[in-house]
């Protein structure tokens, strides 16, 4: 960074590698220095939120911010203007108002009409202190940024501090009732619960739904030489043929009989032209929900991806569900087409984009490159991951711009005449002009092309085949995070900021367990979502948690005081804890074993602790026996790594082996460690057992009656 003595401005900003590209972009006058996030929050052990007194936080600076926060005042100390540059959006702008407060930039008060907004006192009027904004981290952006510096907005402010009082208002009020009535270490969220919910729900679906048995007829046939094509059957004696038409195998093979040795001759063929316009560029869901299908990343590893390329300069702000795009990057991208490609690539007129995600805040630009001519290929990032995110990115931008793709649609219905008349039908579709395909494939387009020979009314045609298959319909599948985003997204919860944070943390709590990309809700995951269901349904309720998010944006737009928002969402919470706790009756989550106790001889039973599953004696308190609980996986490598070392010796020094546990697992080690450091980690191959999900959806119920009856 550039000398402090040298400096008369300084720029704060979030990160170090924000701050060294930044820095490239400044002269001899601006020194960047980054305040690592936020320097104050609310306490981590109590609530620290005066509901008494227009619920004011309790903001204090957490011992990881202090020495950031002593430099901080020492590098404004020495300057002439201090340039806030955090993100722009909600939680940026509370950023740079925290590091104000923390550093005594905002040292002065409101004018009088606004106290009630805030609910706060000593509000950022420092004239030494500029808020700037920029969307991308260009050397264009950062100048002009510069050149037109403004106040913190009080009012995105008061949204962020909306959101973060009401979600600790919700979970600290929850949480300790979730503690009493099933066990310790648990927590409800105000946007993870209902994420939950939808995953139970959808269990629950999956598991209530029954099967049904349909049948499909088709005839593989050709033309001459050509080669075979499939029809379906559509039609018998006039009537339609629909997916459940034919529902079993008796009636499937009467119908085959009727149309056996039949005559196929085609009675019509009809082409159409499609055309498919390419999808607009990246917002922070569907670019989670493209890098989930294609990459097979987490959100959680994409937002951490996506937020290097930002820092670096490479893409513009990957928080937004904008899909507004600047007139430069239309521009740009567009010129990039026709030298790079040709005029017939080029879309007819520049295409622009509205954004219809409901709720949608903040006038953004979608995730786009910061400069559409650095192709991925020459742009030659040194990290496999940011190029792989960087290319996606890229090639959604340009295709956008790009002309649309052309399509042939042919459909032939073709009649079969013997005991039964039928009419088969044959579709078939051919790429005529691959447009912006050229470039971007959706993941439902990379299917090739299915094409039919060439066809004319009155055409003969030979029966290489006739079969019938049997089907049955199949349930909704298991939420995948891009699933389950788009589903909370569509429904308005939550906001770009947020989706990544909460498929981590109802994983992390063990709420949902993710098995080959799919998403299964675990027994303590049922147990807390039924518990909130029914005595506190509107934490849950997906149309209120949905308003809460229009309130907070109504906050962010000025048209709303925070504290009257926090009011109405947490009395009545409030009020509904008082009248329901002791009505929840509390679940036992113990599992009963066939083991007693070695000390006191009493029954054993396997509990759940904020660290996982123990087991436990029932004399407790007066008798304190555990032991740790392994799953039938843990004891299997458990068991593998004592077969191991009392098999062989150490193929170091010929010592005695030991199987011990560490933090990433078992392991088998020298026995004379440290003067030895051998060590093997022990892995087996276990197959995921996820088919009976229906024993975590009745758990409750199941080990009540058996612990009772012990």
């Amino acid at each position: 960074m550039s000398k402090m003595s040298n400096a008369s401005n300084l720029v704060i900003v979030e990160s170090p590698a924000k701050a060294r590209t930044i820095e490239r972009y400044l002269g001899n006058g601006f020194s960047v220095i980054a305040s690592f996030g936020h320097v104050r929050d609310l306490p981590t052990h109590k609530m620290g939120v005066d509901t008494k007194n227009k619920y004011k936080p309790e903001y204090v600076i957490p011992p990881r911010s202090r020495k950031t926060v002593t430099a901080l005042k020492r590098a404004i100390k020495a300057v002439d203007t201090v340039y806030l540059a955090t993100d722009p959006d909600r939680e940026g702008e509370a950023i740079s108002w925290h590091v104000a407060q923390a550093t005594g930039l905002g040292n002065s008060k409101l004018p009088p009409e606004r106290p009630e907004s805030s609910g706060r006192a000593g509000e950022t009027r420092n004239s030494k202190a500029k808020r700037i904004t920029f969307s991308e981290i260009t050397k264009e952006a950062i100048l002009d940024a510069v050149q037109k510096p403004r106040e913190i907005d009080m009012h995105l402010v008061d949204a962020q501090q909306a959101r973060r009082v009401i979600d600790r208002l919700v979970g600290y009020s929850l949480s300790p009732i979730l503690w009493r009535k099933i066990y310790k270490g648990l927590s409800a969220g105000r946007v993870q619960s209902v994420a939950v919910r939808l995953v139970v729900e959808r269990e629950r679906e999956i598991e209530a739904f029954k099967p049904v048995e349909y049948w499909s007829i088709e005839a593989d046939l050709t033309k001459g030489d050509s080669r075979p094509f499939t029809a379906l059957l559509a039609e018998v004696e006039g009537k339609k043929v629909e997916k459940l038409t034919i529902g079993s195998e008796k009636d499937a093979k009467n119908f085959v009989e009727g149309l056996e040795k039949a005559h196929y001759k085609v009675l019509l063929v009809e082409t159409r032209q499609e055309k498919r316009t390419p999808p607009p560029p990246f917002t922070t869901s569907t670019l989670q929900q493209e890098a989930s299908r294609r990459l097979r990343w987490s959100a959680k590893q994409t937002m951490a991806v996506a937020q290097r390329l930002y820092e670096a300069g490479h893409i513009t702000y990957m928080r937004t569900d904008s899909v507004h795009l600047s007139e430069v990057a239309i521009t740009a991208a567009r010129k990039y087409i026709q030298s790079s490609h040709g005029a017939k690539y080029l879309a007819s007129a520049a295409r622009r984009y509205k954004t219809k995600t409901k709720g949608a805040q903040e006038a953004h630009e979608a995730i786009r490159p910061s400069h559409i001519a650095h192709a991925p290929d020459a742009l030659g990032l040194p990290d496999a991951r940011q190029s792989k995110l960087y290319d996606l990115i890229w090639r959604r931008m340009v295709a956008c711009q790009m002309a649309e793709a052309l399509y042939n649609n042919t459909t032939a219905n073709i009649e079969a005449k013997a005991k039964m008349s039928g009419v088969f039908r044959a579709t078939g579709i051919e790429v005529i002009f691959d447009g912006w395909r050229k470039i971007y494939y959706n993941a439902k387009d990379q299917g090739e092309a299915k094409i039919l020979p060439e066809l004319d009314k009155g055409d003969a045609l030979d029966l290489k085949e006739l079969r019938h298959e049997q089907h049955f319909t199949e349930p909704l599948p298991r939420y995948s995070e891009a699933s389950l985003i788009k589903a909370l997204e569509e429904r308005g919860i939550g906001r770009p900021s947020t989706y990544a944070p909460t498929m981590s943390t109802i994983v992390d709590r063990g709420y949902v367990k993710k098995e080959q990309g799919r998403l299964h809700p675990q027994e303590t995951g049922v147990l807390v979502n039924d518990m909130l269901v029914k005595h506190f349904p509107d934490v849950v309720d997906y149309d209120f948690t949905a308003r809460v998010e229009e309130e907070l944006d109504s906050i962010a737009a000025g048209e709303l005081v925070w504290t009257k928002v926090v009011d109405d969402i947490y009395l009545p919470l409030a009020k509904q804890i008082g009248s329901e706790e002791g009505k929840i009756e509390k679940i036992d989550t113990n599992i009963a074993t066939d083991e007693v106790c070695p000390d006191c001889g009493k029954p054993i039973v396997i509990k759940r602790g904020k660290f996982g599953q123990f087991y436990a004696c029932t004399g407790f308190p007066e008798c304190r026996y555990t032991k740790p609980y392994l799953t039938p996986e843990e004891e299997a490598v458990k068991n593998q790594a004592e077969e191991l070392a009392t098999s062989k010796k150490c193929p170091k020094c010929s010592s005695e082996l030991k199987a011990r546990k560490g933090r990433f697992g078992w392991f088998v080690g020298c026995s004379k460690y440290p003067e030895c450091k051998f060590l093997e980690n022990i892995k087996i191959s276990q197959k995921s057992d996820v088919k009976s999900q229906s024993k975590i959806l009745n758990v409750r119920t199941a080990n009540s009656t058996k612990n009772k009856e012990r």
